[in-house]
């Protein structure tokens, strides 16, 4: 469904039909190829599309190369595309040109709605009246066509035309020899990681990696040296890492090395290219965010916990320890949205967050499951019963005595404060290994809250051991 929700954009992007602006949520982020900025207004998005389609308002062909699909959740999948534009007049202009598209939809109110937008070209310099850079290709596309006459005249196949190549491209080419030291390093290093060539030429290579990063690039040369890759333009390991930079920061590339050959088949050197996708990673990042944590209190969502209950339970059954599920609900949040709205729970339910992430340790995880549904997560409880039972009481005894202190809750600096009682109930249901799946494990974790509430409320209730 989602690919044909792709291919219905591409299909109304190159017609140039205005009812595309329809299918942009209200919650919409973009990034502009060319301009390289991010938008963050719905309707700003709409008005410059509606330019794109007044620039050039007649269809466009978009030759899609390549489609991936990634569920992130029941409701958000991302869409990552490659494609080549081909305008109407000047075409060649841009269909010469890798454009990289990304798509997030995700399900509000029963449709699918765009939330995300990226588009990325590998070229710059518009305008501030228009959208594709057709006039400064244009000068571009001329400048770069007599440099290209000139320099092939002049340079033939030399090694210096292989430099000036290099040298122009934003990708950063490098060579090292046999000891995995630095013997070429194109410009485009300095741009990327400030550093100038006299700084890296010479050094190790792995001086100007991470200690992780390090640990990669060495397994990616025994992989190479060891399996004898096919001859031609693919035969390349490719990998991602991180990369120290002059000022201290770190940046993203994906590398791709070869290994070069003497006339005996032997290994005298490396030579590769290396590209950044540090904004690419931010991005994936991002969206990884969003699929995986509640957007209000930014703790682990439904999903991210029954991935990390699915993992304590496997580290359960290797190692014998306890773990538990520790459910809560709160007895008194509906007054406090019915007397002063939901801005006013947003913030109790925040706070409540930032109270269970005190209670617990680093290892343990703390999920929103909805409304004012909280659950957490203690792994690595003692392996006998009634120890296990008596630590997880007393973290659940914990939580409950932090949640029920009083709360004062303001919404801006110049408003007045709010005070709000508010207990919860507690629901305590012990593990150890994989006894019961993780719906059942919930279920009694869940009916011990309820007991907890049927009991009086703001307190703690074990569950039931459950059935084998």
């Amino acid at each position: 469904m989602i690919r044909g929700l792709f291919h219905e954009y591409i299909d109304m992007y190159a017609s140039r039909d205005d009812r595309l602006t329809t299918r942009f949520s209200q919650n919409f982020t973009g990034f502009t190829g060319s301009w390289g900025r991010l938008i963050q207004d719905h309707d700003e998005w709409i008005r410059i599309t509606r330019q794109d389609f007044e620039q050039v308002p007649g269809p466009i062909r978009m030759e899609v190369t390549d489609v991936s699909l990634q569920d992130l959740s029941n409701e958000v999948v991302s869409v990552a595309a490659t494609l080549r534009i081909h305008l109407p007049n000047d075409a060649d202009l841009m269909a010469h040109h890798v454009t990289r598209l990304v798509l997030v939809f995700r399900l509000e109110a029963g449709a699918w709605m765009i939330t995300h937008c990226s588009y990325s070209v590998p070229f710059h310099g518009t305008n501030d009246d228009e959208v594709y850079p057709i006039r400064s290709l244009q000068q571009q596309n001329r400048a770069l066509q007599a440099l290209v006459a000139e320099r092939t005249r002049e340079l033939q196949e030399s090694q210096a035309f292989y430099r000036l190549l290099t040298e122009d491209a934003e990708d950063v080419h490098w060579q090292m020899d046999r000891d995995f030291i630095v013997t070429y390093i194109s410009p485009a290093d300095e741009r990327l990681r400030g550093f100038q060539a006299a700084e890296v030429v010479g050094r190790p290579v792995f001086e100007l990696l991470t200690e992780e990063a390090g640990a990669l690039v060495r397994h990616a040369i025994n992989l190479s040296a060891q399996k004898a890759l096919p001859a031609g333009p693919t035969s390349f390991r490719k990998f991602e890492i991180q990369q120290l930079c002059k000022d201290g920061s770190l940046v993203w590339g994906e590398v791709l090395v070869k290994p070069d050959l003497n006339a005996k088949g032997e290994v005298v050197g490396y030579h590769g290219i290396t590209r950044n996708v540090t904004e690419r990673k931010r991005l994936e990042e991002q969206v990884r965010q969003l699929a995986f944590h509640d957007t209000l209190t930014n703790l682990a969502n439904r999903r991210l916990l029954l991935e990390h209950l699915d993992q304590a339970m496997g580290e359960s059954k290797r190692s014998h320890h306890y773990g538990a599920v520790i459910y809560l609900d709160l007895d008194n949040f509906k007054p406090l949205n019915d007397i002063h709205g939901h801005g006013m729970g947003d913030l109790l339910l925040i706070e409540v967050g930032s109270r269970l992430k005190g209670c617990v340790r680093a290892a343990d995880t703390v999920a929103r499951i909805g409304g004012d549904e909280f659950v957490v997560l203690l792994r690595t409880l003692p392996p006998q019963l009634d120890e296990a039972r008596v630590q997880a009481i007393a973290v659940a005894e914990k939580i409950r005595g932090c949640l029920a202190e009083r709360y004062v809750l303001r919404s801006a600096p110049d408003v007045p404060a709010i005070e709000h009682a508010c207990t919860a109930s507690i629901g305590v249901a012990l593990f150890c290994g994989r006894d019961e799946t993780l719906d059942s494990l919930m279920q009694r974790a869940d009916q011990a809250m309820y007991q907890a509430k049927e009991n009086g409320r703001n307190r703690v209730q074990l569950a039931l051991t459950a059935k084998k």
